[in-house]
């Protein structure tokens, strides 16, 4: 049997006499300590092309990611850095839930946007609700899902004002990491929520000014009432359409 000579300590085996005549490494890289062959002798080795350029997130199919799921955790994180972002740079409660207002507006019109190119690619005749209450009721369950994975709780109309509807989350996502101090107990963050519901109904030819209210209760003590407060255009509207 033929006998192979050891390696010196100092070297890789890869610099060693036990590789065939083929694979011997250059005198100028063996004397390097743990060198290794050359990148291309490896991709002649195994075969291998380089990988081609990552494809654009435009050319993707937005109807795979329908059922898609983010992580709890992240969202919660991203939402909070936002809200510290966005603390610091009010000057008070009404002026902190109005900027969060205005970043779920811009959430929403996207919202919206993907949501009817997804009807009109998968339905042959995708139908536009003309009439406000199943235009509610679709924020009400498939937006509410789209965006919080879960429909919203409960629809109420006010008995004072026929222009004020409000969409009930008992537990809503926003607030479930958020702890706010004592001195801003009236704060609501479920504002961005809001913003959400605005930007989707002004989408869908309905103007509406949205506001976000806590309404805890013993049972759900996070509860939120996002308000609807209808223009008076809408209303006319519906009246025409009876």
């Amino acid at each position: 049997m033929q006998q192979y000579a050891q390696p010196h300590s100092r070297f890789s085996v890869l610099s060693g006499s036990s590789l065939s005549s083929g694979e011997h490494l250059s005198p100028t890289a063996s004397s390097a300590r743990f060198s290794l062959p050359s990148a291309p002798s490896i991709n002649t080795t195994l075969g291998t092309s380089k990988p081609g350029p990552r494809p654009n997130i435009y050319d993707r199919n937005t109807n795979k990611t329908r059922t898609t799921e983010v992580s709890a955790s992240a969202f919660a994180f991203l939402f909070s850095e936002v809200v510290q972002y966005t603390q610091k740079r009010v000057t008070g409660i009404n002026d902190l839930e109005r900027r969060l207002n205005t970043l779920g507006y811009r959430v929403g019109m996207r919202v919206l946007e993907l949501m009817v190119w997804r009807a009109e690619s998968s339905s042959k005749a995708p139908k536009r609700e003309i009439r406000f209450l199943p235009a509610l009721m679709s924020i009400h369950t498939q937006v509410w899902r789209a965006v919080f994975g879960k429909p919203a709780d409960a629809i109420k109309k006010s008995v004072e004002n026929e222009d004020e509807y409000m969409i009930i989350d008992n537990d809503p996502p926003m607030e479930r990491h958020i702890s706010v101090p004592r001195d801003m107990n009236t704060l609501s963050c479920s504002s961005f929520s809001a913003g959400i519901v605005e930007a989707v109904l002004d989408g869908l030819g309905f103007p509406a000014r949205v506001t976000a209210h806590n309404t805890p209760t013993d049972q759900y003590p996070s509860q939120t009432t996002i308000l609807i407060k209808l223009e008076k255009s809408v209303l006319e509207r519906e009246e025409l359409l009876k």
